[in-house]
């Protein structure tokens, strides 16, 4: 077993970018990896953007330099920049009451921030999201986000992700400094393996650069090989998946994942009935195919 805690924030396009590569680490180690979240808390008021330039003008145009890593985006600014930490607070108010759901949670968010015109500090945006995950009442963790179990815990999030001076993460330039501590980056992964090993793999990373560290911290691990079906992969996991996200699982090592063949093989799928499609952004959504009485 390796701890893995993942540094992040529904808010950062990195973050969101890093999807097919740690989609692909819990294909090939599942379980073997027991992932935490902690949320960083980019911003607490929109103002804090605004200080530093942003627009909603710039920052759509700044999605384009995301999509080489193949997950879907929308390009239409919105109608004003948010603060992130309503949309964390309801991430760490979904891990009190329903810890199973808090990935499903963090990627409902992360859609409607880069595939929608909502906003994360709007409550309706985030309900709407929250709405989409099976089995979480989305009101209800919505209600919570102010309550103080969940600030306190938040902030406690916030501190966390607030200790990198001197880390790794730091040494290599992937450590940032915006609001008095020097802070993890988002997506940052740090590994806690056997005999209090520690390795850290810095903001954003290639999926290589983790699959060396986990390697060296134990490479007594099962591995699973790549896919060869993009339905099996859709069966892996307990929400809809992105182009690259399957393209990076069926990728064999150091290939380049083949977006254009794999979303062949699933619009194949979906035609046959195995696989759903929906539209996200400028991409797809894929899914296990469901029956008339809605079971997969």
């Amino acid at each position: 077993m390796i701890d893995v805690i993942h540094f992040t924030d529904p808010g950062c396009p990195w973050a969101y970018s890093a999807w097919p590569a740690h989609t692909t680490l819990q294909w090939r180690y599942g379980e073997q990896l027991r992932w935490t979240l902690v949320m960083i808390g980019l911003t607490e008021n929109a103002g804090q953007y605004a200080a530093r330039g942003y627009t909603p003008t710039r920052s759509a145009i700044g999605y384009g330099r995301f999509r080489r890593f193949g997950m879907p985006f929308q390009i239409t600014p919105k109608a004003r920049l948010s603060a992130t930490s309503p949309a964390c607070r309801a991430i760490v108010a979904t891990r009190l009451a329903a810890p199973a759901l808090e990935a499903s949670a963090l990627r409902a968010l992360q859609f409607a921030q880069f595939t929608t015109t909502g906003t994360l500090d709007d409550l309706d945006t985030l309900r709407s999201a929250l709405a989409g995950v099976e089995g979480l009442n989305a009101d209800a963790v919505v209600g919570r986000i102010d309550g103080p179990e969940v600030v306190a815990a938040y902030e406690t999030d916030r501190a966390r992700a607030r200790a990198a001076a001197g880390s790794p993460t730091e040494f290599q330039g992937r450590a940032a400094d915006t609001d008095g501590a020097v802070r993890y980056t988002a997506p940052s992964l740090v590994f806690d393996g056997p005999d209090e090993q520690r390795l850290e793999a810095g903001g954003f990373q290639p999926i290589e650069a983790y699959d060396v560290l986990i390697a060296n911290l134990d490479p007594a691990l099962e591995r699973r090989p790549p896919a060869e079906d993009p339905v099996e992969v859709l069966s892996a996991f307990p929400y809809a998946l992105t182009t690259a996200e399957v393209a990076t699982v069926m990728a064999e090592h150091l290939d380049v994942p083949n977006l254009v063949a794999v979303e062949a093989a699933l619009i194949t799928a979906t035609g046959e009935g195995r696989a759903d499609r929906r539209p996200t952004g400028d991409g797809s959504l894929w899914a296990l195919a469901r029956n008339r009485h809605g079971l997969a």
